[in-house]
């Protein structure tokens, strides 16, 4: 599907235009992609989603990984080449906004996000062809890493995810396919999950983006 303007996004009979086109490159509006995004968020999860004031910093970031501002991106340590690690606290919105954002560029690649045990689920019941599945071309964001259960398999116990990111790092080394994901968990605690070898390939997937440890539950 083509977008002859994709910096025009109409939901419904409402059209919300998030920057301006100049020649082939759109100058975007902080200020009208979060109001975009208020908008699609009560779309996708109800009345009472709303954008929060003190998560602006982390919004901002998002948004030039999404709109691919390589110089922006560049400043906040950020590599475009590579997927997101998006961390924070169990309720501060890690899903919903990977969810959101890839609303906003509906001319890029969409990814799908999948829950972690959800996946494990499959290999328990499918086995190792669930990781095959995962380690093809298409992009995923996979959530909550790190607090899935260990896959067992006909007796045979498997760290599926930890399997699965090798074959993602091979598929970024190769293809330069991004992969994304979401986790409650420190640095430390994905390494003692997954062992040091996924830990440090993790490092060359991802950059990590993380909410203030002390950010609310808004599902309170």
């Amino acid at each position: 599907m083509k977008y002859s303007a994709p910096h025009i996004i109409t939901e419904g009979a409402i059209s919300y235009e998030l920057g301006v086109l100049k020649g082939r490159e759109i100058q975007y509006d902080f200020d009208k992609i979060l109001v975009y995004l208020d908008a699609k968020g009560k779309l996708l999860f109800g009345k009472k989603f709303r954008v929060y004031r003190e998560d602006r910093e982390i919004l901002y970031k998002l948004s030039l990984y999404f709109i691919r501002d390589r110089d922006r991106c560049k400043q906040f340590g950020m590599d475009l080449d590579k997927g997101l690690l998006l961390s924070g606290p169990v309720g501060c919105g890690k899903t919903s906004l990977m969810k959101l954002f890839k609303c906003i560029v509906p001319h890029q690649r969409p990814y799908s996000v999948i829950p972690s045990r959800n996946i494990v689920f499959g290999f328990n019941h499918l086995g190792y062809k669930i990781i095959g599945d995962y380690g093809n071309t298409q992009s995923f964001c996979f959530d909550d890493l790190g607090v899935e259960p260990e896959g067992v398999h006909f007796g045979k116990e498997c760290n599926v995810m930890g399997e699965i990111l090798l074959s993602r790092y091979e598929l970024f080394l190769d293809h330069k396919i991004r992969t994304h994901a979401t986790t409650n968990l420190n640095a430390q605690e994905l390494e003692s999950r997954y062992g040091s070898r996924v830990r440090s390939r993790m490092r060359e997937l991802f950059n990590l983006v993380g909410f203030k440890a002390g950010s609310k539950d808004k599902r309170c």
